[in-house]
C-alpha cells in the first residue's frame, strides 16, 4: 500500500538523521520560487535519473538535500513497483533486507509539513513524498515516490474527479467536526482493509457533501488535462499527497524500473538499488 506505518524503533541512521534535518522550518535563506530549482541525482543500478526540486516546497527540497548529504539513501531498494503507477523507495529497513522481508514501514522519526500546491499535480515524472494517513497529510521523512502512471481520456479524468471528492468529502467533515461516527468507521474499514465496507461508505460521505452548500466539486484544471492526456499521470493523487520535484533526465530509466517483474507486495524479484543520490550544484 501507498500508506506507511509509523515505528517506534529507530535505528542509529534514523537518529542521525534527525540530528542534521531540521524539516519543520525551512532554512534562513531558501530561494524565492523563481529563483533556479537545485537538481539532485538518483543513481540506481537501472542507470540514473536527475530531478529539480520545487522552491515552492522548501520544507520537502531541503529535507532531501539534507538526507542526500548524510548518505542516508545509499544502497536502499525501490522496494514498491507497480507498472503504469509509480516506482517507491526510501525505506530505510530495505538496506539489508532479505528477498521475503515486508518493506514500507521503514522511516526517521519526524514528519514533513504538507505543502500542496494547486499547479504542482501529479504528472509523469513527478517526485513525491509517501506518507500514512496523518489527518494533517504530513509526509515521510525519507520515502518517496516517482510518478509513472498513465494516460487518461475525458471519461477517466471524470472518474478521477469523484474519487478526488471523496478524499475531499472526508477531510471536510473531518475538519468541520461533524459525521463522527461514519468518518470514524470509514477509517475502521480502510484500517482492517474491508474495501467493499470502505467504498460503500465513502460513496455515502460524498453523497452527504453535495448536499452541502460549502463543498464544490473538484475540477481538473483545463492545463493540467492537457498533460494528463498527453504525457499521463496519476491525477487521483493530486492534493493529496506533496509533490515536490520532477525527472528532467531518466524518464527511461523511470519507464524501466516500473516494468521489472515483482512479487504479489509489489516488491521487485531483482533488486532495484538506489546506488546513492547526491546534490548536483
Amino acid at each position: 500500500r501507498q500508506q506507511m506505518k509509523s515505528l517506534w524503533h529507530y535505528s542509529f541512521l534514523s537518529l542521525l538523521i534527525l540530528l542534521f534535518c531540521k524539516c519543520k522550518q525551512p532554512a534562513e535563506t531558501l530561494d524565492a520560487p523563481g529563483e533556479e530549482r537545485k537538481k539532485i541525482e538518483i543513481v540506481t543500478n537501472y542507470g540514473s535519473m536527475i530531478v529539480e526540486l520545487y522552491n515552492e516546497t522548501p520544507l520537502h527540497r531541503d529535507n532531501m538535500i539534507n538526507l542526500a548529504n548524510n548518505k542516508a539513501y545509499d544502497s536502499l531498494l525501490f522496494h514498491r513497483v507497480i507498472n503504469e503507477f509509480m516506482i517507491q523507495g526510501g525505506d530505510p529497513d530495505s538496506r539489508k533486507a532479505q528477498p521475503n522481508d515486508t518493506l514500507g514501514n521503514g522511516d526517521a522519526p519526524y514528519l514533513i509539513d504538507a505543502e500542496f500546491h494547486d499547479d504542482l499535480f501529479h504528472k509523469k515524472g513527478v517526485l513525491a513524498a509517501a506518507r500514512d494517513d496523518h489527518p494533517e497529510k504530513a509526509s515521510s521523512a525519507m520515502q518517496f515516490y516517482i510518478v509513472q502512471g498513465k494516460k487518461f481520456n475525458d471519461s477517466l479524468l471524470k472518474l478521477v474527479e469523484k474519487r478526488i471528492d471523496k478524499n475531499r468529502a472526508r477531510d471536510y467533515f473531518r475538519n468541520e467536526n461533524r459525521k463522527t461516527t461514519l468518518i470514524d468507521s470509514i477509517q475502521y474499514a480502510r484500517d482492517h482493509e474491508h474495501m467493499k465496507t470502505y467504498n460503500r461508505l465513502m460513496d455515502n460521505l460524498l453523497r452527504l457533501a453535495y448536499q452541502e452548500e460549502k463543498f464544490k466539486p473538484y475540477v481538473i484544471p483545463d492545463d493540467q488535462r492537457k498533460v494528463y492526456k498527453s504525457i499521463g499521470g496519476t491525477p487521483h493523487l493530486d492534493q493529496n499527497y506533496t509533490v515536490f520535484g520532477e525527472l528532467v533526465k531518466g524518464m527511461n530509466v523511470l519507464d524501466s524500473i516500473a516494468r521489472v517483474p515483482t512479487n504479489t507486495l509489489d516488491r521487485p524479484l531483482t533488486a532495484v538499488r538506489i546506488q546513492t543520490i547526491k546534490l548536483l550544484n
